[in-house]
């Protein structure tokens, strides 16, 4: 990481004595510093902030030499007293002056006649001997103690195989979820006829060998396409699809030979699920097979459409938000609790890349969407029984534009307000805007539908809408249609 020194400038430090040489030092030629100090106008720079830019990397400078701003020179004029006057000659230390045996900083020295026949270079290497020797008797002796410590008392360090074997993860941990849910769950390649495929994931619905995981998963294998089904321990089956469901984004595989030792993953609750319970996804972003991510529950009942890329019909979900890491891949995987229920299947994501709910290739950005498992597990059972989904329906056609005032029941087509449908016996018209279903507030289109589809054909709702100005409300009890079409 480049990293630049921006400070001002500060006073010079005072120099240190110089080196001792065997003869006094020459005066320093006029105009130049004396060896050792500082010029006037350099200063030591304490360390300034790291240089980033908007994006968090390190902003690296010029850096060239002579750079005034960028060493930490002065600007300001020289100093008139520089240079300072020759010291004056000074005796040797020990050889007359104070006696002191000190000098102040800055003042000249210079080295006492020696008075024996050794030189400098004898007493050097007789210090240097000295410091061999004792460096040589210290590790010796350093390395006796620490043997005799290991001969005698044994090793001091404890390592997992002393202190109780093999490390135990507690069921209620990440790692021991993870390590229970992980054999319930597979890898889907889809291809279809021409080719093309992607990867999804799913997990074990039922013993019978039925896969659960996303429409748009395998939406292209659909007619006569390959699929295949890959477990975490390797084994790979060829798969079909039992049924799909676009409007929900649900689909069911099935294993073709499946194994007779499956353990179908335990579904919990979604109604009881509370913002900020602990989250755990499972999934093969961007074919990374058996990735285990965590998070919480950002949000519930959060209204999104998504589609799976073809251009074709959109899906509604009331989702299930969690800040758990979802990417391509992760579509179709299972949304885990603390105690590894299944409380969601991992459908959408937010992306700032592709601007909008859906299934694009941009990563996560922590906003990812899940369908509530028992609205999933409903759609489920249905395509095993029959092999097509069925839809809650109030009989009415409602406006998809964005709007934050409700759901306005269109006024086009030969038939806004189907005859004889709920909406048309609970009196709605075409013009009416709905407001809420139940206690919930709907804003568009696509949140009413996403309500409508977290219940089920017979189930009784509670409709408020506005006419004319007036709020009413009215109960009626939903329909049903079979298929996507």
């Amino acid at each position: 990481m480049s990293t630049e020194n921006e400070g001002t400038a500060v006073p010079p430090a005072p120099s240190a004595p110089p080196v001792p040489v065997d003869a006094p030092a020459a005066p320093a030629p006029q105009g130049q510093p004396p060896q050792g100090q500082a010029p006037q106008g350099h200063a030591p720079q304490g360390p300034g902030p790291y240089g980033q830019d908007a994006e968090g990397q390190s902003a690296h400078g010029q850096g060239a030499s002579g750079d005034a701003a960028h060493h930490g020179v002065s600007s300001s004029a020289p100093d008139p007293s520089w240079p300072p006057p020759p010291p004056p000659a000074s005796p040797p230390y020990g050889d007359g002056g104070s006696g002191s045996g000190s000098d102040g900083w800055g003042s000249s020295y210079q080295q006492p006649a020696p008075k024996s026949g050794r030189g400098r270079g004898g007493l050097v290497a007789a210090i240097l001997a000295a410091a061999l020797a004792a460096g040589g008797l210290g590790g010796g002796l350093g390395y006796t103690l620490a043997k005799n410590n290991d001969e005698n008392t044994g090793s001091t360090t404890v390592s997992a195989s002393t202190s109780g074997g093999d490390v135990k993860r507690d069921p209620g941990t990440v790692a021991g979820t993870a390590a229970k849910a992980l054999p319930s769950t597979v890898t889907i390649e889809a291809e279809s006829n021409s080719g093309e495929g992607g990867t999804g994931t799913g997990f074990v619905f039922d013993k019978q060998g039925h896969i659960v995981t996303n429409n748009h998963v395998v939406a292209g294998a659909v007619d006569g396409g390959k699929l295949t089904a890959t477990f975490p321990s390797g084994k790979k089956y060829d798969a079909e699809v039992v049924g799909h469901a676009q409007g929900y984004d649900v689909a069911v595989i099935k294993l073709k030979n499946a194994p007779g030792d499956l353990k179908p993953l335990t579904l919990g609750d979604s109604d009881k699920v509370a913002v900020g319970d602990a989250t755990i996804a499972i999934g093969a972003p961007f074919g990374l097979s058996d990735t285990v991510t965590t998070g919480i529950i950002s949000a519930k009942n959060r209204p999104v459409a998504s589609s799976d890329g073809t251009g074709s019909q959109a899906s509604y979900m009331s989702a299930l938000q969690t800040d758990a890491s979802i990417n391509p891949g992760n579509s179709g995987g299972p949304l885990l609790d603390a105690q590894g229920n299944v409380i969601g299947i991992n459908s959408a994501i937010q992306s700032t890349g592709n601007g909008g709910f859906g299934t694009g290739q941009s990563g996560s950005i922590g906003l990812g969407f899940a369908i509530p498992i028992n609205q999933a597990e409903y759609v489920a059972q249905e395509l095993i029984k029959t092999g097509k989904p069925v839809y809650a329906k109030i009989g009415a056609s409602v406006s998809l534009d964005d709007s934050s005032n409700g759901a306005q029941i269109t006024d086009q087509g030969a038939t806004p307000v189907e005859p004889g449908g709920p909406a048309a016996k609970a009196g709605l018209k075409p013009g009416d805007v709905i407001t809420k279903l139940d206690d919930r507030v709907i804003d568009s289109g696509p949140t009413l539908i996403g309500e409508i589809w977290t219940h089920k054909p017979g189930d009784k709702v509670t409709i408020t809408y506005e006419r004319g100005g007036k709020e009413h409300t009215v109960d009626l009890t939903l329909g049903s249609r079979v298929g996507d079409n």
